[in-house]
Protein backbone atom coordinates (compact mmCIF):
# COMPACT_ATOMS: atom_id res chain seq x y z
CA UNK A 1 0.00 0.00 0.00
CA UNK A 2 1.45 3.42 -0.92
CA UNK A 3 2.49 5.82 1.82
CA UNK A 4 -0.22 8.49 2.23
CA UNK A 5 2.10 11.01 3.94
CA UNK A 6 2.84 14.31 2.23
CA UNK A 7 6.21 14.69 0.52
CA UNK A 8 6.68 18.25 1.77
CA UNK A 9 6.72 18.44 5.55
CA UNK A 10 7.98 21.18 7.88
CA UNK A 11 11.00 19.04 8.73
CA UNK A 12 11.92 18.65 5.09
CA UNK A 13 11.57 22.39 4.54
CA UNK A 14 14.05 22.97 7.38
CA UNK A 15 16.40 20.43 5.81
CA UNK A 16 16.20 22.25 2.47
CA UNK A 17 16.89 25.63 4.09
CA UNK A 18 19.88 24.19 5.96
CA UNK A 19 21.36 22.89 2.72
CA UNK A 20 20.55 25.93 0.55
CA UNK A 21 21.63 28.71 2.96
CA UNK A 22 25.40 28.21 2.49
CA UNK A 23 25.07 28.32 -1.29
CA UNK A 24 23.04 31.52 -1.23
CA UNK A 25 25.41 33.19 1.21
CA UNK A 26 28.46 32.35 -0.91
CA UNK A 27 26.85 33.22 -4.24
CA UNK A 28 25.91 36.71 -3.00
CA UNK A 29 29.49 37.94 -3.29
CA UNK A 30 28.69 41.65 -3.17
CA UNK A 31 27.56 41.22 0.44
CA UNK A 32 31.04 40.22 1.61
CA UNK A 33 33.45 41.57 -1.04
CA UNK A 34 35.10 44.10 1.26
CA UNK A 35 38.12 44.47 3.51
CA UNK A 36 36.57 45.89 6.69
CA UNK A 37 35.91 44.77 9.36
CA UNK A 38 39.12 42.83 9.83
CA UNK A 39 39.44 40.04 12.39
CA UNK A 40 42.90 39.54 13.89
CA UNK A 41 44.32 41.21 10.78
CA UNK A 42 42.37 39.03 8.31
CA UNK A 43 40.18 40.94 5.82
CA UNK A 44 36.42 40.39 6.04
CA UNK A 45 36.34 38.68 2.63
CA UNK A 46 38.46 35.78 3.89
CA UNK A 47 37.23 35.30 7.44
CA UNK A 48 33.59 35.48 6.34
CA UNK A 49 34.17 32.57 3.95
CA UNK A 50 36.02 30.56 6.60
CA UNK A 51 33.19 31.21 9.05
CA UNK A 52 30.76 29.79 6.50
CA UNK A 53 32.83 26.61 6.34
CA UNK A 54 32.01 26.04 10.02
CA UNK A 55 28.39 27.17 9.65
CA UNK A 56 27.93 24.91 6.62
CA UNK A 57 29.29 21.96 8.56
CA UNK A 58 26.85 22.58 11.42
CA UNK A 59 23.90 23.05 9.05
CA UNK A 60 24.74 19.89 7.12
CA UNK A 61 24.98 17.90 10.35
CA UNK A 62 21.62 19.30 11.45
CA UNK A 63 20.05 18.45 8.09
CA UNK A 64 21.42 14.90 8.30
CA UNK A 65 20.04 14.39 11.82
CA UNK A 66 16.64 15.75 10.76
CA UNK A 67 16.65 13.47 7.71
CA UNK A 68 17.43 10.45 9.88
CA UNK A 69 14.56 11.36 12.22
CA UNK A 70 12.21 11.81 9.25
CA UNK A 71 13.15 8.44 7.81
CA UNK A 72 12.73 6.67 11.18
CA UNK A 73 9.29 8.26 11.57
CA UNK A 74 8.26 7.14 8.08
CA UNK A 75 9.45 3.57 8.67
CA UNK A 76 7.80 3.46 12.09
CA UNK A 77 4.54 4.87 10.75
CA UNK A 78 4.49 2.56 7.73
CA UNK A 79 4.64 -0.58 9.84
CA UNK A 80 1.91 0.59 12.24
Amino acid sequence: MPDKRPLITPGRVVIAVCLIAPFVSMLWVSSYAKVDPTFIGIPFFYWYQMLWVLISTALTMLAYKLWQRDQRARKGGASA
